[in-house]
């Protein structure tokens, strides 16, 4: 069943996916994890603040490995890309369109009322992109031109969850896909004296 304080963050960070920060109770989040009221103030002396912000830094952590299990060991980055984005495609899919990212929730919240929580979403997106800059510039990328595809990725699968979500529907994820696809061709086009590319 897990320790008491990792089944909290487990149980905030899927409510927060499902319903944001503001959207989720204490009571909502202590019921989920099958934890007394207090284990929240024991573990989380800050309250609810101090919980979110632990959410956002380790859910935040995860999504980096997604990167790692499935971008890097692919043959290429367009087909590690397409694979992301099938992934994503099918993860909304099997969760009835609940369960998109709760980083880019959180941060829509509370970027201009909550500068903890504001504070944590920026140090998970730069990790993001330093994670996904590092990871395309192993396939030949030049470090400005795997910043900007890891940006492009980032910027469009969290655009594509909002019109999924809201549409219930994943072709916003495949068109996305679909044209980070075509950025990486095209840097990897720049990259390469004979502009081969997947």
């Amino acid at each position: 069943m897990g320790n008491t304080k990792e089944r909290i963050l487990d149980a905030s960070a899927e409510l927060f996916r499902r319903n944001g920060y503001t959207g989720t109770g204490l009571k909502q989040i202590v019921a989920a994890a099958g934890a007394p009221f207090g284990s929240i103030y024991h573990f989380f002396p800050g309250g609810k603040e101090q919980l979110g912000e632990e959410v956002i830094r380790s859910s935040g952590m995860m999504y980096v490995q997604l990167f790692d299990a499935l971008i890097a060991p692919a043959p290429d980055p367009v087909s590690g890309i397409e694979a992301f984005f099938a992934a994503a495609a099918e993860t909304l899919v099997e969760t009835g369109y609940a369960d998109a990212c709760p980083i880019a929730t959180v941060a829509l919240e509370v970027a201009s009322t909550n500068e903890a929580l504001r504070g944590a979403t920026a140090d998970v997106f730069t990790a993001w992109i330093a994670a996904g800059t590092e990871g395309f510039a192993r396939f030949g990328l030049a470090p400005e031109a795997a910043r900007r595809l890891t940006i492009s990725l980032v910027t469009s699968l969290e655009g594509a969850f909002v019109l999924c979500r809201s549409l219930r529907d994943t072709e916003a994820l495949r068109v996305a896909g679909e044209v980070v696809a075509a950025t990486a061709r095209a840097e990897l086009a720049a990259a390469s004296p004979g502009g081969a590319t997947p």
